[in-house]
């Protein structure tokens, strides 16, 4: 029988999980130059704090440890801060 605390420690899991593949895959799509343009880090240096995050993840197993915490903050900074800054910049025309 599977107990409330393992299946809150599971949720707690795969949408920390979710939450770092959702950084890394929308900072993969992103144009480079855009982050240059909203004065945040380079692309190269947001696809490998959140890919490093993802892995970390994947390897902990864990979101509170020690390198798991820091792992989901570098996520949710980039998808707070970063994303809506690169996501407000346009190209031409264009209604995307």
């Amino acid at each position: 029988m599977v107990s409330f605390d393992g299946l809150l420690y599971l949720v707690v899991f795969y949408a920390t999980l979710a939450l770092a593949v959702w950084a890394f895959v929308d900072a993969m799509i992103r144009p480079a130059a855009g982050f240059i343009a909203a004065g945040k880090l380079t692309k190269p240096g947001w696809m490998a704090i959140t890919g490093i995050a993802l892995l970390v993840l994947l390897w902990m197993q864990n979101p509170l440890s020690f390198l798991g915490l820091p792992a989901v903050i570098a996520s949710v900074v980039y998808l707070v801060d970063v994303r809506p800054a690169v996501r407000g910049l346009r190209r031409g025309n264009s209604n995307w």
